[in-house]
Protein backbone atom coordinates (compact mmCIF):
# COMPACT_ATOMS: atom_id res chain seq x y z
CA UNK A 1 0.00 0.00 0.00
CA UNK A 2 1.29 3.53 -0.91
CA UNK A 3 2.01 5.59 2.28
CA UNK A 4 2.88 8.60 0.02
CA UNK A 5 -0.38 10.09 0.02
CA UNK A 6 -1.34 9.45 3.63
CA UNK A 7 1.32 11.16 4.91
CA UNK A 8 1.14 14.49 2.59
CA UNK A 9 -2.51 14.19 3.97
CA UNK A 10 -1.23 14.45 7.61
CA UNK A 11 1.20 17.24 6.72
CA UNK A 12 -1.69 19.49 5.59
CA UNK A 13 -3.38 18.48 8.25
CA UNK A 14 -0.61 19.43 10.91
CA UNK A 15 0.06 22.38 9.04
CA UNK A 16 -3.76 23.37 9.44
CA UNK A 17 -3.80 23.02 12.93
CA UNK A 18 -0.14 25.04 13.60
CA UNK A 19 -1.93 27.60 11.69
CA UNK A 20 -5.39 27.53 13.76
CA UNK A 21 -2.99 27.37 16.86
CA UNK A 22 -1.22 30.27 15.95
CA UNK A 23 -4.17 32.41 15.31
CA UNK A 24 -5.90 31.39 18.44
CA UNK A 25 -2.25 32.36 20.26
CA UNK A 26 -2.10 35.83 18.19
CA UNK A 27 -5.80 36.47 19.69
CA UNK A 28 -5.69 35.11 23.28
CA UNK A 29 -2.25 36.05 24.07
CA UNK A 30 -1.11 38.91 21.41
CA UNK A 31 -4.37 40.53 21.53
CA UNK A 32 -4.81 40.80 18.01
CA UNK A 33 -8.81 41.60 17.70
CA UNK A 34 -9.73 39.10 14.32
CA UNK A 35 -11.87 40.97 11.33
CA UNK A 36 -14.77 39.40 9.82
CA UNK A 37 -12.63 37.65 6.96
CA UNK A 38 -10.10 36.26 9.59
CA UNK A 39 -12.67 34.13 10.74
CA UNK A 40 -14.18 33.00 7.08
CA UNK A 41 -10.50 31.91 6.65
CA UNK A 42 -10.49 29.86 9.93
CA UNK A 43 -13.28 28.26 9.22
CA UNK A 44 -11.83 27.05 5.52
CA UNK A 45 -9.42 25.91 7.36
CA UNK A 46 -11.08 23.45 9.96
CA UNK A 47 -12.55 22.34 7.01
CA UNK A 48 -9.52 21.44 4.98
CA UNK A 49 -8.21 20.08 8.20
CA UNK A 50 -11.20 17.89 8.01
CA UNK A 51 -11.28 16.63 5.26
CA UNK A 52 -7.38 15.96 5.19
CA UNK A 53 -7.58 14.10 8.63
CA UNK A 54 -10.25 11.50 6.70
CA UNK A 55 -8.39 11.26 3.56
CA UNK A 56 -5.27 10.70 5.57
CA UNK A 57 -7.19 8.42 7.86
CA UNK A 58 -8.83 6.42 5.29
CA UNK A 59 -6.61 4.10 2.81
CA UNK A 60 -9.12 3.48 0.75
CA UNK A 61 -9.13 5.01 -2.93
CA UNK A 62 -12.46 6.07 -3.27
CA UNK A 63 -11.86 8.20 -0.23
CA UNK A 64 -8.76 9.86 -0.19
CA UNK A 65 -10.01 10.98 -3.84
CA UNK A 66 -13.28 12.98 -2.23
CA UNK A 67 -11.29 13.83 0.59
CA UNK A 68 -9.08 15.79 -1.67
CA UNK A 69 -11.67 16.59 -3.84
CA UNK A 70 -13.23 19.12 -1.14
CA UNK A 71 -10.00 20.23 0.32
CA UNK A 72 -9.62 21.67 -3.17
CA UNK A 73 -12.39 23.28 -2.83
CA UNK A 74 -12.42 24.45 0.65
CA UNK A 75 -8.30 25.69 -0.11
CA UNK A 76 -9.14 27.99 -2.96
CA UNK A 77 -12.47 29.29 -0.77
CA UNK A 78 -10.15 30.23 1.77
CA UNK A 79 -7.64 31.54 -0.94
CA UNK A 80 -10.13 33.27 -2.19
CA UNK A 81 -11.20 35.32 0.85
CA UNK A 82 -7.67 35.46 1.90
CA UNK A 83 -6.32 37.79 -1.53
CA UNK A 84 -9.58 40.15 -1.51
CA UNK A 85 -8.05 40.46 2.39
CA UNK A 86 -4.57 40.95 0.99
CA UNK A 87 -6.22 43.63 -1.82
CA UNK A 88 -8.45 45.68 1.36
CA UNK A 89 -4.96 45.96 3.17
CA UNK A 90 -2.94 47.21 -0.68
CA UNK A 91 -6.06 49.00 -0.95
CA UNK A 92 -7.95 50.55 1.56
CA UNK A 93 -11.34 51.28 1.13
CA UNK A 94 -12.27 55.11 2.67
CA UNK A 95 -14.99 53.47 4.98
CA UNK A 96 -14.32 50.66 6.60
CA UNK A 97 -16.62 47.72 4.99
CA UNK A 98 -15.43 44.07 5.17
CA UNK A 99 -18.31 41.12 5.73
CA UNK A 100 -21.39 43.31 5.16
CA UNK A 101 -22.13 41.88 1.68
CA UNK A 102 -21.23 38.22 2.99
CA UNK A 103 -23.73 39.42 6.00
CA UNK A 104 -26.23 40.22 3.78
CA UNK A 105 -26.18 37.12 1.83
CA UNK A 106 -26.69 34.98 5.11
CA UNK A 107 -29.64 37.00 5.97
CA UNK A 108 -31.90 35.41 3.33
CA UNK A 109 -30.76 31.88 4.09
CA UNK A 110 -33.38 30.19 6.91
CA UNK A 111 -29.96 29.41 9.35
CA UNK A 112 -30.04 33.30 9.88
CA UNK A 113 -29.45 33.25 13.44
CA UNK A 114 -26.79 30.53 13.17
CA UNK A 115 -24.62 31.65 10.87
CA UNK A 116 -23.96 35.28 11.48
CA UNK A 117 -21.98 34.37 14.38
CA UNK A 118 -19.32 32.71 12.17
CA UNK A 119 -18.61 36.43 10.69
CA UNK A 120 -18.04 38.31 14.10
CA UNK A 121 -14.88 39.61 14.61
CA UNK A 122 -14.37 43.23 16.01
CA UNK A 123 -11.21 44.04 13.94
CA UNK A 124 -11.01 45.55 10.74
CA UNK A 125 -10.20 43.80 7.65
CA UNK A 126 -8.08 46.47 5.87
CA UNK A 127 -5.68 46.99 9.31
CA UNK A 128 -1.90 45.32 8.75
CA UNK A 129 -1.78 44.10 12.85
CA UNK A 130 1.12 41.42 12.20
CA UNK A 131 3.93 41.23 9.19
CA UNK A 132 6.57 38.53 8.75
CA UNK A 133 8.77 38.45 6.14
CA UNK A 134 6.85 41.36 4.50
CA UNK A 135 3.61 39.53 4.73
CA UNK A 136 0.87 40.26 6.05
CA UNK A 137 -1.33 37.54 7.72
CA UNK A 138 -3.51 37.59 4.59
CA UNK A 139 -0.29 37.03 2.84
CA UNK A 140 0.84 34.15 4.44
CA UNK A 141 -2.69 32.59 4.70
CA UNK A 142 -3.44 32.93 0.68
CA UNK A 143 0.02 31.28 0.14
CA UNK A 144 -0.54 28.45 2.61
CA UNK A 145 -4.29 28.07 1.12
CA UNK A 146 -3.15 27.79 -2.46
CA UNK A 147 -0.14 25.21 -1.49
CA UNK A 148 -3.11 22.99 0.02
CA UNK A 149 -5.20 23.66 -2.88
CA UNK A 150 -2.02 22.18 -5.19
CA UNK A 151 -0.90 19.69 -2.91
CA UNK A 152 -5.02 18.46 -2.84
CA UNK A 153 -5.10 18.33 -7.06
CA UNK A 154 -1.96 16.98 -6.55
CA UNK A 155 -3.06 14.35 -4.31
CA UNK A 156 -6.37 14.03 -6.50
CA UNK A 157 -3.99 13.21 -10.18
CA UNK A 158 -2.17 10.41 -8.41
CA UNK A 159 -4.79 8.78 -6.70
CA UNK A 160 -6.83 8.64 -9.92
CA UNK A 161 -3.94 7.97 -12.04
CA UNK A 162 -3.16 4.49 -9.39
CA UNK A 163 -4.45 1.33 -10.65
Amino acid sequence: MDKAPRRVFSAVFLACTAMLAFGMYLQHVVGLEPCPMCIVQRYALILVAICAALAAASGRKGLQVAGSVLLVVFAVAGAYVAARQSWLQWYPPEVVSCGRDLYGMIETFPLKRALPMIFRGGGDCSKIDWTFLGGTIANWSFICFSAFAVFGGLMTWRRLKAA
